[in-house]
């Protein structure tokens, strides 16, 4: 489980199609404190560590089975990218975002950005099948970040982002026609699964 909060950004140093799809991701992590088999969320989907090094930078292997890239924006992962990253919740750990289980449910893409003051204002397009789990002040995981929805139009939403989310995520380098790793809320989730059966 994770909160949505992300703690570091990483950037993927290689990409190796192996049988599935193999990712060394350097990070600002101490690895000296990660286990092999420890879960992080790289941009939002929680993949298993495999392997840690520290040579000449901090880095961590993931491997990506073919069902997670073809669910999720990682067919768009280049060597170079940056990516939101946060560590699994430990017990005791402060709740600052939602809870987030890094099992990604679609891919939204980025139609709109503009500036409003010192923030930017983002219009993401949900797939269809996700909309109606996305509503005006209700939380929603985008590339792994916690972030509240501002207004929904249909299959449109809005997102504003204050200029520290912009600084410590990968969101200042967000453009148009950027496809996204989107995960809905939990609750709502659990919430219209209830509906079906009333």
């Amino acid at each position: 489980m994770f909160t949505g909060i992300v703690t570091d950004i990483g950037e993927i140093i290689t990409l190796e199609q192996r049988g599935d799809l193999r990712a060394r991701i350097g990070t600002g992590y101490d690895v000296a404190g990660i286990d092999i088999g420890a879960s992080i969320a790289c941009n939002g989907v929680c993949l298993t560590v495999i392997a840690l090094g520290a040579d000449p930078q901090n880095w961590f292997d993931v491997e990506i089975s073919a069902e997670t890239v073809s669910a999720t924006n990682v067919g768009e992962w280049l060597v170079g990218k940056r990516l939101n990253l946060e560590r699994a919740l430990k017990v005791g750990d402060e709740l600052g975002g939602h809870i987030v289980s890094g099992h990604v449910d679609g891919v939204a893409q980025v139609i709109k950005i503009r500036d409003e003051g010192d923030s930017t204002r983002v219009t993401f397009r949900a797939p269809g099948k996700l909309a109606k789990f996305i509503a005006p002040k209700g939380s929603v995981a985008l590339n792994g970040t916690s972030l509240t929805v501002n207004e929904v139009d249909g299959s449109d939403f809005g997102i504003n982002f204050i200029p520290h989310t912009k600084i410590a995520t990968t969101w200042g380098d967000v453009e148009e026609g950027d496809l996204i790793n989107i995960e809905i809320d939990t609750m709502a989730r659990y919430v219209a699964r209830l509906k079906e059966y009333e």
